[in-house]
C-alpha cells in the first residue's frame, strides 16, 4: 500500500516512516496538513496517518476534506494523538477517521492498523470494481431496452424519448423539425414468396441502408413490422424533410434487393413515405405531426408507391413538390 505520513514533529516522522516501510509499504510524508492535502489530491494514497494538531489543515479537517472531495478512492485514515481523551478520539472518528493512534505510537500498533487498512481499501476496491460493471451492465440494458433487435435501429420506445425531446426543444426554440414514416411496399408479398428469414434480412439490409445515408442530427427508427420513421431536427423549410426522405428512398432502391412477387415495377424492394413538419407557432403535437406523415403516406401508397408524398398540411417551397420517385 502506500501511506502517507502527515505530521509537523519530525522526530514521530522519522519514527512511523520506519515503521511503515519496515513493514513493506511504500512510504511518503508531509510536514504539515496543507503539504499533505496536495500530496492526497494527486491520488493514490491507500492509507492516511496523521497528526491531530498541525499547523495549517489540522487532522481532522484533512480528515473532513477527504472525505467530502476524495471520493472516487477510499483513503483509510488513522489520526495519531497524545490526547487520551476518549471524546475527542470520537470527534476525530466523527470527521472521518477510521481509528486512533495514542502517542508515543509501537510498531505493534501500527502494524495492526496497516492489516486492517489493507482489509478495509481491498474491500473497497471490490466495491468500486463491481459498482462500476453494474453501472456498464445497466447502460447495456438500458441501450437494449431502446434499441430494435432485429435491425439494430432505435425501437419505438427511443423513438417517443426522442422525438418528445425535440418538439420540447422546437417549442422553446421556436424551430421546426421534421418527421417522415416509410414502409417498404408489398412487404407481405415478399414475405409469402422468400419466406420470413429472409424478410427478416430484407428488413436489415433496408435499415443499415437508411442509416448509412441519414446526415448528422438525423435518426432513423423502427417504427413497427415493415415501418421506419425517419426524425429531421432543425428542419426549417418543409422541402428539407421531402429531400431527406427522397435520399432514404433512393438508398434503398440503390440496394437492389430482388422483389419478384411484386406486382408492379420496379422488381426491387423500395419504400413509400409521408413527410410532414412542425413549425414555429403551430398548435399541432408531436403524435399531430406523425398524423400528418401517416396520411402522406397513404397517399404515397395509393398513387403507385416508391414516392414521398408531404402532408397537405404543409406549406412548400415551389422547387419541393411531391414527385413521382424515379428508379
Amino acid at each position: 500500500m502506500r501511506v502517507l505520513i502527515a505530521d509537523d514533529e519530525s522526530t514521530s516522522r522519522l519514527l512511523l516512516k520506519a515503521m511503515v516501510s519496515k513493514l513493506g509499504h511504500e512510504c511518503l510524508v508531509a510536514e504539515d496538513g496543507s503539504q499533505a492535502w496536495e500530496l492526497l489530491s494527486g491520488g493514490g494514497i491507500d492509507v492516511l496517518l496523521t497528526d491531530w494538531m498541525m499547523p495549517g489543515v489540522d487532522g481532522p479537517a484533512l480528515c473532513r476534506r477527504v472525505r467530502e472531495e476524495l471520493i472516487d478512492d477510499y483513503i483509510y485514515i488513522v489520526l495519531t494523538t497524545g490526547l487520551e481523551n476518549p471524546e475527542r478520539v470520537l470527534e476525530g472518528m466523527g470527521a472521518g477517521a477510521d481509528d486512533y493512534l495514542i502517542k508515543p505510537v509501537d510498531s505493534f500498533s501500527v502494524r495492526t492498523r496497516l492489516v486492517a487498512a489493507e482489509r478495509v481499501t481491498h474491500l473497497h476496491g471490490r466495491l468500486a470494481a463491481t459498482q462500476a460493471e453494474l453501472a456498464k451492465v445497466n447502460v447495456e440494458l438500458l441501450r437494449r431496452s431502446l434499441t430494435d433487435e432485429l435491425t439494430g435501429l432505435g425501437n419505438r420506445r427511443r423513438l417517443e424519448e426522442d422525438l418528445t425531446r425535440t418538439h420540447a426543444r422546437a417549442l422553446r426554440t421556436e424551430r421546426s423539425y421534421g418527421v417522415a414514416l416509410l414502409d417498404i411496399d408489398h412487404f407481405k408479398l415478399f414475405n409469402d414468396h422468400y419466406g420470413h428469414i429472409a424478410g427478416d434480412a430484407a428488413l436489415r439490409d433496408v435499415a443499415a441502408g437508411m442509416e448509412q445515408v441519414t446526415r448528422a442530427g438525423e435518426c432513423v427508427y423502427r417504427y413497427g413490422g415493415e415501418e421506419f420513421l425517419l426524425l429531421v431536427p432543425d428542419c426549417e423549410r418543409a422541402n428539407v424533410i421531402f429531400t431527406a426522405s427522397e435520399r432514404v428512398r433512393r438508398a434503398v432502391v440503390d440496394l437492389g434487393i430482388a422483389h419478384d412477387a411484386r406486382p408492379s415495377e420496379p422488381p426491387l424492394v423500395t419504400l413509400s413515405g409521408g413527410a410532414s413538419t412542425w413549425s414555429a407557432g403551430s398548435k399541432a403535437t408531436a403524435a399531430d405531426v406523425v398524423g400528418q406523415a401517416d396520411e402522406a403516406l397513404y397517399r404515397a401508397k395509393s398513387t403507385g408507391r416508391n414516392r414521398i408524398e408531404v402532408s397537405q398540411a404543409v406549406a412548400l417551397d415551389a422547387t419541393s413538390g411531391a414527385v413521382v420517385a424515379g428508379t
